[in-house]
């Protein structure tokens, strides 16, 4: 029996998994740590789709070496099976073709361009102000 492939879903790192409230510190450099629930996330989500972490960080081996090596830490830290999981996760050198992706600065499209204005006021959602209800 042929073995059905996961659809591929590709994370961000800095912003989505890193919670990266120190701003850019370099390729190799990840400084803060991850966003409240990103390890059981990846963890649930291994089982259901092909998780690829794609970033700005990926074309340099430096890069994948810190966010595979915060990962593993953050992994631990949380208690779940650092092997397992890191191991069942691709760290990509280009954008993958996904079915999904998550990332902190994007615009879903919907078949309507956003007017330009509204584009260059985007602020991801750690960089928004709170709402209040």
């Amino acid at each position: 029996m042929v073995e059905m492939s996961k659809p591929i879903l590709c994370v961000d790192f800095d912003g989505v998994l890193h919670s990266y409230t120190s701003g850019w510190q370099g390729v190799g450099n990840v400084n803060d740590g991850p966003v409240p629930g990103a390890m059981v996330f990846l963890a649930d989500a291994i089982e259901h789709f092909d998780v690829v972490i794609y970033s700005s960080r990926s074309k340099d081996p430096r890069g994948i070496g810190a966010m595979e090596h915060a990962i593993c830490m953050w992994l631990a830290d949380e208690g779940l099976p650092t092997g397992g999981i890191i191991r069942d996760i691709t760290f990509a050198h280009e954008k993958p073709a996904a079915f999904l992706t998550i990332d902190d600065r994007a615009v879903c499209f919907d078949g309507v361009f956003p007017p330009i204005s509204q584009l260059l006021e985007f602020k991801p959602w750690n960089k928004r102000n709170a709402v209040t209800t």
